[in-house]
């Protein structure tokens, strides 16, 4: 699901969790996302952290989004994505979460992850952050 259409927002890989059986949620929030002007790259389902890393390093992106909504422990998970955006020196990539919990919350941010968002947040309060973050973003990102 890549929009051809110009954008002035992020470029954004959403992928969904090795775990995850089922795509309604990654497609819904990759919909959102691209509905509310970014350029979305939708990877599919059941994707290791190295494919997600190759398809934003391939696609250029500004973050990745995972839809982890499986109740998959996603510390070791995102360890894994972590690690491999900093092996691949491309730390400026970052990650959010949609389907995390509370417990997560602060492993996952000391990790570096950009946001978690639990399983129920609307999508409208995911593109409110995205909004928020592309606004932060210095000039020619």
């Amino acid at each position: 699901m890549t929009s051809g259409a110009l954008h002035s927002g992020l470029r954004v890989v959403v992928a969904e969790s090795a775990a995850d059986g089922q795509d309604g949620r990654g497609t819904s929030l990759a919909r959102a996302l691209r509905d509310a002007g970014h350029e979305v790259v939708y990877t599919g389902l059941q994707q290791a952290p190295e494919q997600m890393v190759e398809t934003a390093i391939q696609e250029d992106a500004d973050l990745i989004g995972l839809s982890a909504h499986a109740g998959a422990d996603l510390v070791p998970l995102l360890t894994a994505l972590v690690s491999l955006l900093r092996a691949r020196e491309v730390e400026d990539i970052e990650v959010f979460v949609v389907g995390g919990n509370q417990e997560d919350l602060a492993v996952l941010t000391t990790m570096g992850v950009a946001a978690v968002f639990a399983a129920a947040t609307p999508t409208t309060e995911v593109t409110r952050w995205l909004a928020e973050h592309v606004a932060q973003e210095p000039a020619g990102r």
